[in-house]
């Protein structure tokens, strides 16, 4: 009899905490890649699997761009329809812009992680960094991917794409506290405001992702970055989760209190201006997949599955 992993496919079956919270579990790959160790940076040796629905696996897609990584790193996209198996690919769930797997044609990336690891217990999430020498998951925690194209491949691309830092030295600690309290209330606080199973757990997660979402507006006020004068990854990692708030966070996960398009002037243009100006990030984004997914895949949440019609349009012009 083959194993049941439905548990960790299935995020209708994720378990709450007994005080109906949400508690997300820690990434389980988190090799490098670095010269001198096992994962050397080469080129056309590293496979990134991604959704465009998920926020986590977009971060890496944005990086990939902004350093002109498209020619060393290859990538394919799973269908939005996270179901019973998990995220499958398009051989078993045809939707547009969604892939095949060209390396082993699995059907869902579950199959690449019992590959690499037949008795692995964790999570079967995206994005995975696949080492196609090893055959094997390189990494499948979305942070820390994003710096490893940040620097790793920097002496195999263009002078003026090894050239962009989006964690420069003298930023670090500014970045690093940022990332920290926007990860917890605003990255994952709409997930565990989502997520919820009972009232007080709800209220005691989506009331501080709205204090952080005030404090952001505070800090966007007048500036194009979060950070210094320049883009970095604490720009890339809150970005993901704002693009999604209207379209999906506000009515779905009952992140409500306020609209980023109503409520939030310069977090607005923020976003706007990075999505409407820079290829990377708006190339990068798939309503049709993001919504789908959402809508689609939490039956604990929208037992229909019906997915909006609205926000229309998803995001406002310039």
């Amino acid at each position: 009899m083959s194993k049941d992993v439905s548990l960790q496919a299935d995020i209708s079956k994720m378990g709450s905490q007994p005080d109906g919270s949400f508690k997300r579990a820690p990434a389980s790959f988190r090799n490098t890649i670095e010269k001198g160790g096992k994962f050397e940076p080469e080129g056309d040796r590293y496979h990134l699997y991604v959704a465009y629905a998920c926020p986590w696996a977009t971060r890496t897609l944005i990086v990939r761009k902004l350093k002109g990584l498209e020619a060393l790193i290859s990538v394919s996209v799973v269908s939005p329809h996270m179901g019973s198996n998990g995220w499958p690919f398009a051989s078993v769930d045809q939707f547009p812009c969604a892939d095949i797997d060209p390396l082993y044609n699995s059907q869902h990336v579950k199959d690449l992680y019992l590959r690499c690891e037949p008795n692995y217990n964790g999570r079967f999430t995206v994005p995975v960094l696949w080492d196609k020498k090893h055959e094997t998951i390189v990494n499948n925690e979305s942070s820390e991917i994003i710096r490893i194209f940040n620097s790793a491949f920097n002496h195999l691309i263009p002078k003026e794409k090894a050239e962009v830092d989006i964690y420069p030295e003298k930023l670090r600690g500014e970045i690093d506290g940022v990332n920290e309290w926007v990860y917890d209330t605003v990255n994952n606080g709409v997930y565990k405001s989502g997520f919820a199973t009972t009232q007080q757990a709800y209220e005691s997660n989506v009331v501080p992702l709205f204090n952080s979402l005030d404090r952001l507006e505070k800090m966007l006020e007048g500036k194009e970055f979060l950070v210094g004068d320049q883009l970095t990854e604490a720009d890339v990692r809150l970005w993901v989760t704002i693009i999604r708030f209207d379209p999906v966070y506000v009515g779905h996960f009952k992140c409500n209190i306020r609209t980023i398009r109503g409520g939030y002037p310069a977090i607005n243009k923020w976003m706007k201006k990075l999505y409407w100006t820079n290829h990377a990030f708006k190339d990068s984004t798939n309503f049709d997949h993001i919504k789908t997914h959402y809508y689609w895949s939490h039956p604990q949440v929208n037992p229909t599955r019906i997915v909006p019609v609205g926000p229309i349009p998803n995001v406002e012009p310039l």
